[in-house]
């Protein structure tokens, strides 16, 4: 976040306002249903977005109920009325249920009380109930003003000023039920609370071998269940989508059953608040209960989470989430034209897309039409790519495993490099969907230190039990790279007949499998198929958006700052200075700056200089000496070797003199530990199936024949990284991301999270002078049609 620009890129950042003005025009935003933690982050960007760019923004409290009412409760919002909200669950300015707005009557009330205001654009966060409400009062808008103009309660240039309603809509929901994107606001902090009581849970069972069973929510929709499932390891689990077919009664306690054979000392059961069985009767935790003391006499508990996944501070996922959405929302309404249907900013991948609302809410009421039919085939397909059927695919192999396929090769799982969050889970999920589908699964460990020593031994499903929730690397991992054990390490893998790799881990385990790909002519024993996962908390590895262990350092990188901000709280003017890991890569910076509300981020990508520096002190100042209590800044480690973390505290607490004084605080290694979040466990789980069948494929497609485990593969497209690009999980040749690499650096040469750089710039105040970053300026997103693949592709 750094001080004025000059040349081109000013010129850049003055066209891109001029598009983006909203002189002249009123915004307002409302959240409606039920509450969401993130709601308040949306709203947030909302207010300061369209302060931004010159519009008035209005807070609706109390959802469509105070539109209705309207009063004092439709209220001017100003920058400092947001401020402190970020971290802040629920919704501040409130919602509530509102029957006079489903009537004629409510929405001609509320149309008057937008009139007299000015304002014509809305922004609803909500499910897909508000939003169709919302949609209709957009239809009947033009009817709504020539009856107001009729009763005298408005005149003809109030009808002319006001003649156009526009709508943006955000999705609030923790089920994560509505189709058309792939994550919810508020759905991964709720699984976050989930994750949370399942672990604390899970110690009391195991002390007593019990059985426990828990109930979430998802009166329509299992997401809750199927991923924390997942993410915690359990052993059944039931969700609407998927009823299990007669006689899942005996299949179950069997499974008990055989795992306290195998002296496993608990048993986790997750039931969502919807489930039924093929009969359509419902599947209650009481009936479980019930089913598990009759039959097996095990002792079973049952814990119904109820509503608090709807609280506590919501996660960094839901913060970001909730400030990208709420500033394309805003933009979105700028550009918004006469005949511009309503739209909702959606998430499809890693990317931003706006889709027609309505035919969304069509897809998503579709379902529950499925669902009553019984048509559960069609209702998992109509949820969408990224929602259910990826993790259904898993969850059969992982949870409801039935039986085993059988080939001949032998697979090695490693981690190289530093510890990430999420790996345990990922070799878990590598393990498990590699029995089930036939190989010989080999646990190498230490990395490649330990691989060249012989570390290497076969691993079955049960070694891998209760894995998730752990954090570190159980397999244990090194920094060493292969290459001066190269001959070692190929006698180890003719020893134990591997004939694939996979490499989960940081820079080091991209470096290592470039060495190990670039010495297959003179080592035949590395002509196998080899695919890495990344897996670091700095997530710099080209070729992929996404690594497993960012999210859980950004979790704590957030929860760190929540607490230092909170520590000033009732005490003078304080800025605190933050520094992150991260290596020469700013993103846990910039991204943990987006979630945390930081008015400053200092990164190696973005350079800047003494007048930078001078430009941020000058611009917090002014803004500690309005309402403001506290600052934020935070530094990536390497982002600049002279302007140090010591020099930049000291740098400001001089030129604060007076306004504010300073404290300090390096984060360090607690950045890659504690349990890994909901997301890096589930993500973790997804890629590692996913790169197990690519290995399968690879072999059985090219040795269908084999019997002699004799494996030679020296193509490109044998040595592979998976990654997340944009929309899509994607295979990509190592050889080729090698230009896309900066080597010295170790960080990708072209960097996504770059273009949050400026919605983080923009929501800290800063002003059009420097808020647009040198790779780009805020990122624009295109109106998009959901087409039958985003709603049905699987993993």
């Amino acid at each position: 976040m750094t001080g004025t620009m000059t040349g081109p890129r000013r010129q850049d950042t003055r066209k891109f306002v001029e598009n983006l003005s909203g002189a002249g025009k009123s915004i307002a935003v409302l959240t409606s249903g039920g509450d969401a933690q993130g709601m308040n982050g949306a709203v947030r960007a909302v207010v300061r977005m369209g302060i931004y760019v010159g519009a008035k923004v209005y807070f609706i409290h109390e959802g469509y109920q105070g539109m209705v009412d309207g009063g004092d409760n439709i209220k001017e919002a100003t920058w400092e009325s947001v401020s402190s909200m970020l971290q802040v669950g629920g919704t501040v300015i409130g919602s509530a249920r509102c029957k006079e707005f489903r009537t004629h009557e409510g929405r001609l009330k509320a149309a008057h009380n937008l009139v007299q205001r000015g304002i014509t654009n809305l922004c609803v966060i909500g499910g897909d109930g508000s939003l169709t409400g919302a949609n209709l009062f957009k239809e009947e808008w033009s009817g709504l003003l020539n009856e107001l103009l009729e009763q005298g309660l408005i005149d003809e240039e109030a009808v002319r000023r006001n003649s156009v309603l526009h709508i943006v809509g955000m999705v609030g929901s923790i089920d994560n039920d509505f189709c058309g994107t792939d994550m919810t606001i508020g759905t991964d902090s709720a699984l976050h609370r989930i994750i949370e009581v399942v672990d604390a849970i899970m110690t009391t069972a195991q002390s007593h071998q019990r059985t426990f069973v828990l109930e979430v929510m998802g009166r329509h929709c299992g997401y809750l269940a199927l991923v924390s499932a997942l993410a915690c390891g359990a052993d059944w689990v039931f969700f609407p989508e998927m009823p299990p077919e007669d006689g899942w009664e005996d299949n179950m306690c069997q499974k008990l059953s055989e795992n306290r054979a195998d002296k496993k000392r608990l048993n986790i059961i997750i039931v969502a608040e919807g489930a039924i069985d093929c009969r359509n009767k419902a599947i209650t935790p009481d009936y479980i209960k019930d089913l598990v003391v009759g039959r097996l006499g095990l002792d079973t508990r049952v814990t119904i989470l109820g509503h608090v996944q709807r609280g506590g501070t919501p996660s960094a996922f839901d913060r970001i989430l909730a400030s990208r959405m709420g500033v394309e929302a805003v933009v979105a309404l700028l550009e918004a034209s006469a005949d511009t249907p309503a739209c909702v900013v959606s998430l499809v991948g890693n990317e931003a897309v706006r889709l027609p609302l309505m035919e969304c809410v069509q897809i998503t009421q579709e379902v529950q039409k499925a669902m009553d039919e019984k048509n559960f085939d069609e209702a998992v397909r109509l949820r969408g790519r990224y929602v259910l059927l990826p993790l259904l695919f898993v969850a059969v192999r992982l949870i409801h495993v039935c039986f085993y396929l059988q080939s001949s090769f032998n697979v090695a799982v490693l981690n190289v490099g530093a510890p990430a969050a999420g790996m345990n889970a990922a070799v878990r999920s590598a393990v498990r969907v590699g029995i089930t589908e036939g190989h010989k699964m080999f646990a190498v460990n230490d990395g490649f230190e330990g691989f060249h020593k012989g570390q290497i031994k076969e691993i079955k499903w049960g070694d891998v039990g209760g894995w998730t929730g752990q954090g570190g690397s159980l397999l244990g991992t090194k920094r060493t790279l292969p290459g001066k054990h190269l001959d070692k390490i190929a006698e180890q893998m003719r020893i134990h007949n591997i004939n694939a790799l996979l490499v989960i881990g940081g820079f080091e385990a991209y470096m290592g499998l470039l060495e190990l790909s670039s010495a297959r002519d003179k080592y035949s024993e590395f002509c196998v198929p080899m695919v890495m996962i990344p897996a670091t908390v700095s997530n710099n590895i080209p070729g992929s958006d996404l690594s497993i262990g960012s999210d859980t350092a950004l979790n704590a990188i957030t929860d760190t700052c929540d607490r230092i901000k909170q520590s000033a709280s009732g005490t003078k003017r304080r800025v605190f200075i933050i520094e992150t890991m991260g290596g020469y890569c700013g993103y846990l910076a910039t991204v943990g700056g987006l979630a945390a509300g930081a008015d400053a981020v200092y990164i190696f990508e973005e350079p800047f200089d003494i007048r930078d520096l001078q430009t941020n002190v000058e611009h917090l100042t002014h803004k500690m000496k309005t309402s403001i209590q506290r600052g934020l800044v935070l530094r990536n480690e390497n982002c600049n070797e002279n302007f140090t973390t010591d020099f930049i505290y000291q740098l400001y607490s001089e030129e604060g003199r007076g306004v504010f004084d300073c404290r300090k605080n390096i984060l360090g290694h607690m950045q890659q530990g504690g349990a890994p979040s909901p997301f890096d466990r589930n993500f973790g789980t997804k890629v590692a199936a996913k790169a197990i069948q690519w290995i399968t494929r690879m072999l059985k497609e090219g040795f269908p024949s084999c019997r002699c485990r004799i494996v030679f593969a020296n193509s490109e497209e044998s040595v592979c990284l998976l990654g997340m690009r944009r929309r899509a999980m994607v295979f990509q040749p190592l050889a080729q991301l090698q230009g896309e690499t900066d080597f010295v650096h170790r960080i990708p040469k072209d960097q996504w999270w770059l273009k949050l750089r400026p919605v983080m710039k923009i929501l800290a105040k800063y002003k059009i002078d420097y808020d647009v970053s040198e790779s780009g300026q805020l990122e624009h997103v295109t109106q998009v049609r959901p087409k039958e693949s985003d709603f049905s592709a699987c993993i």
